[in-house]
């Protein structure tokens, strides 16, 4: 149902010296007051809107509700967004493609035309997440840790591979380029696409959380499911609320010393507090002019760790100067000004300034921020330097929490010897045994990058070494940061501290750290100590770095060196020395710490234009053993039975034309009864698959060597292993174990003590349904897919949470399972519930009769009852529920439209 869009007449033409530059859609023709008013990240939407209006999937009337926005944001009023173009990194994008691929088949089953599955809009793929630090500390880890990963991940490369030529409209990044996020910042990041002569904002979702890393070039992007991705690219419209928008004020500076990395901490601690969960923040004022890019892109790219949709930066003078110092060219940067300023969505600080309205405001002085890194189990949980080492030892006192370890007084002095490669050693509780300058957060920014490079330098000619044993390495987001580094001088610096690049990609971040040496792993482990990583990442959730590491603390790369060459996170850099320099003299934090004019002399003569031209030239040129791979041919993938990457998933096999419509849940069992904040690593963890773990069973079942096992998210393409990865998380706890931690449930019928993975088949296989009870921010961290697809393959059929992070719900919905959300005040402990409880939820059979965030009763079979609010937030939702489950009704609709 193509009609025509109703606000054709606003349709101008842009002119330029001697031409046009093409049509747009003109937001000031509409000559309607209130659209100066609105924050710039709301005129984005605006736009896309009328210019997707065709009064079926957008229609008038969500035009005017985005113009009100001011009144109607409050309402929570729901909104059809068609972003752009898609962003997928490997670890998504295979499940991704492997869903399109068995989209095809079901087409096919059902006599559509197999060919209508394609994207509708650009897709970006890069492959990013499937290398691992196996060497570090090595001139040659870099093609050393490449050469593993594609014997790893042969398979699923050329799975993808495929899917670039099967598929139009997809773009496949080679890995060995960069990280998605850095490179879609520095590359492909359009900011105005010109469509067959259209001019119109970028906009982008992506299946990973940090996607809003390209907020701070002006170009608005989050996080999605890869399930909301999957139909995003098949021009489904993405059913969302109206956001409110969060003012940020920035003023003043930052003082000498202080990093982005400080103030994006900062940043995130302010406005975890001020609650923005759901909510745009959109940055302003006059402290922005402070502000490089790479800064703005550094506070962008943790929105999800300060729980906003989005962390907003409009278009300014600095934006253009990016964009031509990475390479784009003169005529592109000119159509960008030219196009935002004709639709009055260009920032420029020498005029004066519009007032815009907002849900609420909140002001940061730069000059404010000081030193500090977070930890040791959340990205908000911010602690100045100063207080750092008193903290550590109260979280060695705390009780078990996120802020505890509960370590006797008594055992908080333990020191574990060992013998490393021959020499004597020891470790005690907060030693540094993973050091790591990683994350998409941190190596995109120069200043942070040489400045980690210049105390390196001051360390190495003040004569401090960093231990053997510590597990240190660099994995920069693009080549561009060797080649600058390479140009400073710098980089010999790093690498004799054993800084050495390991690989360019998500490493320690993701999890992806590798093994540590057995002799350090034994120590930690015989003396049950709680050893530390430091990392430039943005994530440091229990059990995510690495299993070993129960303290992980985020820090700006320049932090990173300095706490390796400390050794412990339990020290007062102000009165303690970090080590002894050659000449036997104490050397402490401020001799090795360079000034901010250090770093920006040296940013100004190595980070250059043709470092960024270069690099991207030969990004799609691939890499000789990317351009070796062969791949089969044909529209429809050869499934291969015996493969343990790419399987052909179930969720497609009986389906028939017909929706299936709502259903209710019948004495369910609990299968798990967790507390808060449970995470997507929780459910469904990307790191390495335990050797007890019934993945591995599965593995080995079919011949695959331990050695082989390779991560979690590099299997993501295999449904059966990733079923049985569901909930395999060494960290979980679950109440109905009593506290105790680990993968583990209670058959309640029989109270025998298993694997989740086989209690939940036992159900299964007696015919019962189950639920899952929880408490708030269900769901928070990465937006993976995997967390709802693997719960559905185990049987489940609700979540009842005191509260649900954004994309991890509406994932559920995507996949069939209903959310519910307990009421205001109440959670299963105040309802006396204990798990061990049959669940009843009655839902009316007929789509009809249900509606978004009504009030649904929940019965047990003791007698007790009580209320929820159903979380099918939009009328978009409830079909999707009617159908199935999104995909399922894109297909229906898809061979409805052309019959």
């Amino acid at each position: 149902m193509v009609n025509e869009n109703p606000f054709k007449s606003i349709l101008k033409t842009l002119e330029k010296p001697g031409g046009e530059y093409g049509k747009y859609y003109s937001l000031p023709a509409l000559n309607d007051p209130r659209i100066d008013r609105l924050p710039y990240s709301i005129k984005i939407l605006l736009e896309s809107a009328i210019r997707n209006c065709d009064e079926f999937q957008v229609k008038s009337n969500d035009v005017e509700k985005i113009i009100d926005w001011e009144n109607s944001a409050p309402k929570l009023v729901e909104i059809p967004f068609k972003p752009a173009r898609v962003l997928l990194q490997d670890f998504t994008g295979v499940p991704a493609v492997v869903d399109l691929a068995c989209m095809r088949d079901a087409m096919n089953n059902l006599g559509g035309d197999s060919n209508k599955i394609n994207p509708l809009v650009p897709v970006d793929l890069v492959i990013d997440h499937s290398v691992q630090v196996d060497v570090a500390r090595s001139e040659n880890a870099v093609q050393a840790n490449m050469e593993l990963e594609f014997q790893r991940n042969k398979e699923r490369f050329a799975f993808l591979k495929w899917g670039s030529n099967a598929f139009q409209n997809m773009l496949v990044v080679p890995p060995g380029s960069g990280i998605v996020h850095q490179v879609n910042l520095e590359y492909l990041g359009r900011v105005v696409f010109n469509t067959d002569g259209l001019l119109y904002p970028d906009s982008v979702v992506g299946t990973d959380s940090h996607t809003t890393m390209i907020d701070g070039l002006g170009v608005a992007g989050w996080g999605v499911g890869g399930i909301e991705a999957e139909a995003a690219m098949l021009g489904q419209p993405m059913s969302m609320v109206l956001p409110g928008v969060v003012g940020f004020k920035l003023s003043g500076k930052l003082r000498d010393g202080v990093t982005a990395t400080d103030l994006v901490l900062t940043v995130t601690q302010m406005l975890r507090k001020h609650g923005v969960v759901g909510k745009f923040v959109e940055f302003y004022g006059e402290g922005m002019s402070e502000l490089s890019l790479a800064d703005r892109a550094t506070i962008a790219n943790m929105s999800p760790e300060y729980g906003a949709t989005m962390g907003f930066f409009p278009v300014d003078h600095v934006t253009l100067q990016y964009l031509k110092l990475t390479g784009r060219s003169d005529e592109t940067v000119s159509l960008i000004e030219s196009y935002l300023r004709a639709n009055r969505m260009f920032v420029d600080y020498s005029e004066p300034q519009i007032e815009r309205v907002y849900s609420s405001c909140l002001a940061l002085n730069l000059e404010d921020v000081e030193p500090c890194i977070s930890g040791p189990k959340r990205p908000h949980d911010r602690v100045t330097l100063r207080e750092m080492k008193a903290d550590w030892h109260a979280c060695l006192d705390n009780r078990v929490g996120f802020k505890g370890f509960a370590i006797p007084k008594e055992s908080q002095g333990k020191v574990a010897e060992f013998s490393f490669r021959g020499t004597p050693a020891q470790l005690r509780h907060g030693d540094v045994v993973i050091a790591a300058i990683t994350s998409c957060t941190n190596t995109s920014n120069p200043s942070v990058m040489l400045g980690a490079a210049l105390v390196a330098k001051k360390a190495c000619e003040l004569g401090l070494e960093v231990k053997p044993w510590i597990k240190t390495s660099l994995a920069p987001g693009s080549g561009v940061v060797t080649k600058y580094l390479e140009k400073s001088g710098l980089q010999k610096y790093l690498n004799q501290l054993g800084f050495h690049i390991v690989g360019y990609g998500c490493t320690t971040c993701i999890g992806n750290s590798g093994d540590i040496d057995e002799a350090v792993a034994s120590a930690i482990t015989e003396n049950d100590l709680v050893a530390a990583a430091v990392l430039s990442g943005n994530r440091n959730f229990e059990g995510r770095v690495h299993p070993l590491t129960r303290a992980n603390y985020l820090a700006s790369p320049p932090l990173v060196v300095a706490y390796a060459l400390a050794g412990t996170v339990g020290i007062d850099f102000e009165t303690e020395p970090i080590g002894v320099g050659k000449d036997g003299k104490q050397i402490f934090f401020r001799d090795i710490w360079p000034s901010n004019d250090e770093v920006a002399q040296v940013v100004h003569s190595s980070v250059l234009p043709d470092m960024f031209k270069a690099t991207y030239q030969a990004i799609t040129k691939g890499n000789p053993m990317w351009n070796q791979l062969s791949v089969p041919s044909g529209n429809l993938y050869a499934w291969d039975s015996k493969s343990t990457y790419i399987h052909d998933p179930p969720y497609f096999k009986s389906m028939t034309m017909s929706p299936p419509g709502p259903h209710g849940v019948k004495d369910a069992y609990c299968l798990l009864n967790f507390g808060d904040s449970i995470t997507t690593d929780h459910i469904s963890p990307a790191g390495s698959i335990h050797k007890d773990s019934p993945a591995a069973r599965y593995l080995m079942e079919r011949g695959v060597d331990r050695r082989d096992f390779n991560s979690y998210g590099s299997r993501r393409g295999n449904d059966e292993v990733m079923a049985r990865g569901t909930f395999a998380n060494i960290r979980i706890v679950n109440k109905l174990l009593g506290g105790e931690v680990g993968p583990k449930t209670i058959h309640i019928s029989t109270g025998e003590k298993l694997s989740v993975f086989d209690v939940a088949m036992r159900y299964k296989s007696e015919g019962h349904d189950t639920i899952i009870l929880a408490g708030a921010e269900y769901g928070s961290g990465s937006s993976r897919d995997w967390a709802a697809k693997g719960p559905k393959l185990l049987g489940v059929k609700a979540v009842i949470a005191k509260s649900f992070e954004r994309i991890h719900r509406s994932n559920l919905v995507g996949m069939g399972i209903i959310p519910l959300c307990f009421k205001p005040g109440e959670d299963a402990e105040t309802l006396g519930l204990t798990g061990h409880e049959r669940y009843s939820i009655d839902l009316p059979s007929n789509a009809s009769e249900i509606r978004p965030g009504q009030d649904v009763t929940v019965a047990t079979d003791n007698g007790k009852s009580f209320t929820c609010t159903l979380r099918f937030d939009t009328e978009v939702e409830l079909a999707y529920f009617d159908h199935g489950g999104i995909l399922q009704y894109v297909i229906r609709n898809l061979i409805h439209a052309n019959h």
